[in-house]
């Protein structure tokens, strides 16, 4: 039904080899569309057609930018390309794309659209048109460069070990160490560097605070939260929902949580567990290395993709051939791990930082899920079908990094340390959720006291940690450390509030596994059907399509919680 056999989207408004240099190359097709006639509804759909296609050039553009940017941060040239997009193209467009929606909306035969196939395009772009500020045209400029120095800052973060320099990510090894020496020297050497950037990156944030709140007020709103609340599209939930979800993480998460890290610290053999022991194993067992190296973990990761469902397989294969992937962590590369989608192309760019650990291989699976849905969403008719909602994009990551456990064989050749794999990754699906709240949290603080002091702010996180701290690590003497942990969530940077997704996610992904346990073809199918709805349904109806209720309440939250508690007691 579904195929990986897709090709780059032919042109037929745009010459095929235009090359985005500048704003006066794309400034004529604007125009165009802006001042052509509509006459009927053919016309209108052939200039909704149109437009989506100049749209897809230009965010395939600005994609490839970032992408080169982000794989080689100290390449001043790609640096100065995807400034140049940022200062100089995409203020053009912005003030054009406006008009173009506010002609879609005031043409009398917008009536004759069918309301099933248009209703959430045309609800985004209302939204855009609420939303839009020409004095906030600069603001965002500025704030897109400034993001992007988040990762320039940390890629360039090395430390030394054994008398050899590693990346944080590469560094993170030695944490799984049997010599808890060489754990706790590296972990105080991780921290140590990340504390040399501090005051950098204080101030890097201080900057975006200010902007953010700036261009929330431009457009009306009383803070930055309730604006980019409106800007993501949040449609279907609100803050309080967001305050419902950090309650129930410590009602039904936390004793989980902590039964998980009492039974780390007993299987240690530990009086007192310390956060440089959370990746450790016991005397005599060797750390997971399911893979070498970059070529190794995509090899396998087609291979477990496929065992699932040939589809998927098919898909990294066709990334592959179109050398759409970049794994490897090296100094010099942002950090983090991404799945870009392609407008033009269909096949989606991987990007993430492996350095051989097991969570590689959780996070390669993520993107992987995020990959098959660009895949199945590509074939969608219009650029503005394909700009699915975020809590429905994580779904499809997470729930694959699930549905593909029963396929792990490819990455270990022994059961014990497939059961171990298994393990690790049920754990993480529960201990990442108080994080998720944290970060959060935080940031509903951060946006509603846009003026405060480094004081302030590290009160506030602080404060926050604590409420969702568990009761089994030790943190004492790490209190300098802990105080600027905040600085390493690079969505606080880059992509603010993009986070509560993979709390909102995570369940909808549990659920899906649930179905899987229960019948794997029909989860996979209603996996794959909804995924392929892309933004033309409201983010209820993506879920249930997919088999799902749309619920986060504590109750929900605790039932989900007990079914992934017994799948964890039934493997350990």
């Amino acid at each position: 039904m579904y195929t990986a056999d897709i090709h780059k989207t032919p042109r037929t408004f745009l010459p095929p080899n235009l090359n985005i240099t500048d704003w006066q190359v794309l400034e004529p097709y604007f125009s165009e569309l802006l001042n052509r006639e509509i006459t009927d509804k053919p016309s209108l759909e052939q200039w909704l057609k149109d437009q989506s296609e100049l749209e897809a050039a230009v965010s395939e553009d600005a994609c490839w930018r970032q992408i080169k940017m982000t794989c080689d941060t100290e390449n001043k040239k790609l640096e100065e390309a995807f400034n140049y997009f940022c200062m100089h193209i995409q203020p053009q467009i912005q003030p054009m794309a406006d008009a173009l929606n506010k002609k879609l909306m005031a043409t009398p035969l917008l009536s004759e659209l069918e309301p099933e196939k248009y209703h959430t395009y045309l609800r985004s772009i209302r939204k855009s048109i609420e939303l839009f500020r020409e004095e906030n045209i600069p603001l965002q400029a500025e704030m897109s460069v400034l993001q992007q120095q988040f990762g320039q800052i940390t890629g360039a973060m090395m430390v030394t070990v054994n008398g050899e320099e590693y990346t944080l990510q590469q560094a993170a090894k030695f944490l799984e160490n049997a010599d808890r020496k060489i754990r706790e020297e590296v972990y105080h050497k991780i921290q140590e560097r990340r504390l040399l950037d501090k005051e950098k990156l204080d101030k890097l944030f201080d900057q975006l605070i200010v902007l953010r709140n700036k261009e929330a007020q431009n457009a009306g709103f009383e803070n930055y939260r309730d604006y980019r609340f409106k800007e993501l599209g949040r449609f279907d939930y609100t803050k309080e929902d967001c305050y419902q979800f950090h309650t129930a993480v410590k009602l039904h998460v936390l004793p989980l949580v902590n039964a998980i890290y009492q039974k780390k610290k007993e299987k240690l053999g530990l009086d007192v567990l310390r956060p440089w022991d959370m990746d450790a194993e016991p005397e005599g067992t060797k750390p997971l290395r399911p893979f070498t190296n970059g070529d190794d973990l995509l090899k396998k990761s087609i291979e477990c993709f496929q065992n699932l469902r040939p589809f998927f397989g098919q898909c990294l294969q066709k990334m592959k051939e179109l050398n759409h992937l970049d794994l490897e962590s090296r100094k010099g590369k942002a950090p983090g791990g991404y799945n870009c989608p392609l407008a033009e192309s269909g096949a989606p760019f991987i990007f993430m930082n492996a350095a051989g650990q097991m969570n590689d291989v959780t996070t390669m699976l993520h993107e992987g899920g995020h990959a098959v849905h660009s895949f199945l969403a590509h074939p969608l008719e219009l650029s503005g079908f394909k700009e699915y909602p975020m809590e429905i994009a994580e779904v499809a990551s997470m729930a694959m990094e699930l549905f593909t456990m029963n396929h792990w064989e490819s990455f270990f050749d022994n059961d014990k340390d497939l059961l171990r794999a298994k393990e690790h990754q049920l754990e993480r699906v529960i201990t990442i959720f108080p994080w998720i709240a944290i970060i959060d949290k935080f940031q509903h603080w951060i946006y509603e006291h846009p003026v405060h002091t480094h004081e302030d702010r590290t009160t506030a996180w602080v404060n926050t940690l604590a409420e969702f701290q568990d009761n089994v690590i030790e943190y004492s003497g790490l209190e300098t450390y802990r105080s600027n942990a905040w600085q390493r969530q690079l969505h606080l940077f880059e992509v603010p509030f993009y986070y509560i997704e993979y709390g909102i996610a995570q369940l909808g992904a549990i659920g899906m596994w649930m179905q899987y346990k229960n019948n794997a073809e029909n989860a996979l199918d209603n996996y794959s059907n909804a995924l392929a709805l892309g933004a033309t349904k409201t983010l209820p109806e993506l879920y249930k399509t997919a088999g799902l209720e749309f619920d986060f309440s504590p109750e929900k939250i605790k039932v989900l919680m007990d079914f992934v508690k017994g799948e964890m007691d039934a493997i350990s």
